[in-house]
């Protein structure tokens, strides 16, 4: 039997389980989509510990879970072009996607996931990488900039990371030191976050100025910008809200679509790029999978797999 990670309730991991599902078969312009791999994302474990922020987007318990896919296509529905049974896709529905099958539309997002592209990097990719485009697009980053990308390690974090290198920035990024070689050698300088956090920035900028930051951790990056004399309106923050963004932009991954993600995944398989995988779990073990992802200093994607 198919099976799908559900919560009947709001509260810790223990709440997550494993059920046995019915095949799910395609309506019209949709496909079914057998699983393969599918990435963690910090909403989704915001979703089931927190019933007010699960609300916010439309979720009541019970629910599935997961919003990032890669797999094969396992049947059509009626009407759909550009589609066949047996091709590698990847893409995002939305609380459905740690599942053996997944059901999407064929005009939504899923795309034709490039051959060099491993199951568990497509499978992470649709919310990180549209976060990541849309982010970067945002502040329009040249090659006088110096920018300052918070949380830089993680899914998001790496990919807006990279892109400002490719942009011509200068790249500073936030992350714990076990972290910092692997960074440099991406192109970005690493500094501790926490405490004093301008005070090392300074110390890192050797007399340049921060002139644009990528917030994906919250309040303290935004603070420690403002302390920077950075203007308000060159950050954008995907991690604070109201009165915490300070006034700063909060431009998401809703600004960006498959044309971005398509744009995104070519770096990848074209190793312009790289988004790092941290670790890979059995679907059956996805309580340890966020044990890890909310244990922190994670770098890249956590994945699930069916298999």
């Amino acid at each position: 039997m198919p099976r799908s990670v559900r919560f009947d309730e709001f509260g810790s991991r223990e709440v997550l389980h494993l059920v046995e599902t019915a095949r799910p078969w395609p309506g019209a312009g949709q496909l079914v989509v057998r699983v393969m791999a599918a990435g963690l994302n910090a909403i989704d474990a915001k979703a089931f510990r927190d019933e007010r922020v699960a609300a916010r987007f439309g979720v009541t318990a019970p629910s599935g879970l997961g919003q990032d896919f890669a797999g094969f296509v396992e049947e059509v529905g009626d009407g759909v072009t550009g589609f066949t049974v047996g091709e590698a896709v990847f893409g995002s529905v939305p609380f459905a996607t740690f599942a053996d099958f997944v059901v999407v539309h064929a005009d939504g997002a899923v795309l034709h996931k490039p051959d060099p592209l491993t199951f568990e990097v497509a499978g992470s990719l649709a919310t990180v990488g549209r976060t990541a485009m849309a982010t970067t697009a945002s502040l329009r980053l040249r090659e006088h900039d110096t920018v300052l990308v918070s949380a830089v390690a993680g899914g998001v974090g790496v990919l807006a990371a990279q892109l400002a290198v490719r942009a011509g920035a200068t790249v500073i990024g936030t992350a714990s030191e076990v972290h910092h070689d692997y960074l440099e050698g991406l192109g970005v300088v690493p500094v501790t976050y926490g405490d004093g956090l301008a005070d090392r920035i300074r110390d890192v900028l050797d007399g340049d100025r921060i002139t644009a930051v990528l917030d994906n951790h919250g309040a303290e990056t935004i603070e420690a910008a403002l302390e920077l004399g950075v203007p308000v309106d060159r950050i954008n923050t995907i991690a604070a809200f109201g009165p915490a963004a300070h006034g700063a932009r909060t431009v998401g991954g809703s600004a960006a679509g498959n044309a971005e993600l398509a744009e995104i995944a070519a770096m990848l398989a074209e190793d312009e790029c790289l988004l790092p995988i941290d670790s890979i779990f059995p679907i059956e073990r996805v309580a340890e999978a966020f044990a890890r992802l909310e244990a922190g200093h994670v770098r890249g994607k956590i994945v699930l797999v069916t298999d």
